[in-house]
């Protein structure tokens, strides 16, 4: 595992310009894993996290990339940090507060 997977530390671009320390609530591991799973694992462990949970999420599916920005997006959850290693795609997702 790469170190970015196990640290919580991350450089993100666009959406931040400063290395963030992020602590969630719950993590999702949906690697080797294809379109349209991630997202559909991703609904389901949302719908479980509380209201305002940080959610990681680590993927290696290309088209999260996509599909988990518009998935906050259309759902009105918060996207606060995405990064990307070596095939490796790392989002941190708040969930709105209802």
């Amino acid at each position: 595992m790469s170190a970015l997977r196990d640290n919580a530390r991350l450089f993100v671009e666009p959406l931040m310009s400063e290395a963030l320390t992020l602590n969630h609530d719950d993590l999702l591991d949906a690697s080797g894993l294809n379109c349209p799973e991630p997202v559909m694992m991703l609904h389901n462990k949302v719908r479980d996290l509380s209201p305002g949970g940080l959610l990681k999420v680590i993927a290696t599916d290309p088209s999260t990339r996509r599909d988990i920005p518009k998935f906050c997006v259309f759902l009105g959850h918060e996207l606060l940090g995405q990064a990307e290693e070596d095939g490796t795609y790392l989002y941190w997702i708040r969930k709105k507060a209802d």
